[in-house]
């Protein structure tokens, strides 16, 4: 909307957040919660599930502001994903633990004592005082946790300082980690990093992305396409996949296919969607959580509201929106749209419960905006366009790619290379303005509509 309150708003929020205890100040990623007012004490633990969609949000305020805290967090939250919770066989777990050594938040905080042991008086007392650890601790026994209200005056000194204490943190005891792979959890997790990498221009995400994916295709995904819940140690379990398992992991899906314009991702998002028109409907226009062939409950659930993560329901939305803005395919736009009707009461009521449905309602609104991107494979050029594609800042926007030839993506037919050069296509219902060449091109056009 444009809304200059709203902006307000939300800018306060995530800047109180990146700035407070809340956010680990030295090595990137973010406490499940905060337990005070100003956002000094978290509960320490950390999930992937808050990291991802953390990510996705200063990314998004990072792309409206150019900002170099949003940029500045959204690294080392992806760096914080890849870094400590990234798993052997390429998926993500799902938490690190509160406590470690028998106390909570004891691998975090600090006393002045404890920095200057580190740095020196002269440059332990000052780094101190920017994290804003004090003798009296904000914390039991005197601790604090570290909070940059300011950015520091000396960027390099301050990057030096910080090496150095995580080298001295590194040595505590670690909080241990749940170390179970979660579907849902890493398709959101799939979806940030995916959109950090391009965005970022930082492939190892993007490729953190992808050994997600393929872990998710080789283990959780069943012979006859249905989806299981959760893994470990590369070995999958028994829990059959519920709603949101397949809605999130669907949509991360096709992020990847936005990035890589590999079209396997795109076909797999299709049959996961068919999944669950064929085994979660309810018959009237929505979804339950548990498949029909689920295990027998006194009553099926269906939740519509999001909470910690987006609902299912209101996630199935979105894929079936990025479906339609894809294939053309007016079944998913009419799904979406019966989805958004079923919860609109409660987003009139209790906005906040529905979030997801509410930015798929802006997505549909505007079109959705549709971006496709055509020329060689591996061809610099057709990079730089979906780069500046991801830039734009339509809500919902449906980006596909390829080479021009037979992709089995609508999107994409008719769609050519101009003079041989990679172009970029924007489309409102597959009604396409003329093609540009120039990522600077593509970008002013979302200054004109």
């Amino acid at each position: 909307t444009g809304d200059p309150e709203a902006a307000r708003m939300v800018e306060h929020t995530l800047e109180a957040m990146a700035r407070g205890g809340l956010y680990d100040q030295l090595g990137g990623g973010f406490a499940r919660y905060s337990v005070d007012g100003q956002w000094a004490v978290p509960h320490f633990e950390k999930m992937l599930y808050d990291n991802a969609l953390l990510l996705s949000a200063y990314l998004h305020w990072w792309r409206l502001s150019g900002g170099a805290l949003a940029e500045r967090v959204a690294r080392g939250t992806a760096d914080f994903l890849v870094r400590e919770l990234a798993t052997v066989e390429g998926g993500f777990a799902s938490a690190l633990d509160a406590d470690s050594d028998g106390r909570e938040g004891a691998c975090y905080i600090w006393t002045p004592d404890e920095i200057r042991d580190v740095l020196g008086d002269r440059d332990g007392t000052a780094t101190a005082q920017l994290f804003q650890v004090f003798p009296r601790g904000n914390v039991e026994g005197g601790a604090s946790t570290l909070r940059l209200p300011e950015d520091p005056p000396d960027w390099p000194a301050h990057h030096r300082a910080v090496a150095r204490l995580l080298e001295r943190r590194a040595q505590r005891p670690r909080p241990a980690r749940d170390d179970k792979v979660v579907a849902a959890w890493n398709g959101l997790a799939i979806s940030a990093l995916a959109e950090a990498g391009v965005l970022l221009d930082d492939p190892r995400y993007s490729e953190a992305a992808l050994s997600a994916g393929r872990l998710l295709v080789d283990v959780h995904l069943t012979d006859d396409g249905r989806l299981r819940r959760v893994s470990r140690d590369g070995v999958r379990g028994h829990p059959a996949g519920v709603l949101e398992d397949y809605a999130c992991v669907a949509e991360g899906f096709l992020v990847l296919y936005a990035v890589t314009g590999d079209a396997e991702w795109f076909t797999r998002t299709e049959a996961l969607l068919e999944q669950v028109l064929d085994r979660f409907a309810d018959g009237a226009g929505g979804f339950y959580d548990t498949a029909a062939d689920a295990e027998r409950l006194v009553s099926r659930p269906r939740d519509p509201t999001d909470n910690a993560t987006p609902s299912g329901q209101a996630t199935t939305a979105a894929v079936m929106t990025s479906v339609f803005g894809l294939t053309g395919e007016t079944r998913y736009r009419e799904g979406a749209e019966a989805l958004l009707r079923a919860v609109s009461a409660i987003a009139e009521r209790v906005p906040r419960f529905a979030g997801k449905a509410l930015s798929v309602v802006e997505a549909l609104a505007d079109g959705p905006r549709q971006v496709a991107v055509v020329g060689s494979e591996g061809d610099p050029s057709r990079r730089d366009l979906v780069a500046a594609a991801f830039r734009l800042r339509h809500p919902g926007i449906v980006i596909a790619q390829g080479d021009g030839m037979s992709s089995g993506v609508a999107l994409l037919d008719a769609r050519t290379p101009v003079a041989g050069k990679a172009a970029a296509y924007v489309c409102h219902d597959f009604v396409c303005d003329l093609p540009v060449t120039d990522p600077a091109d593509l970008l002013a056009e979302q200054t004109s509509s």
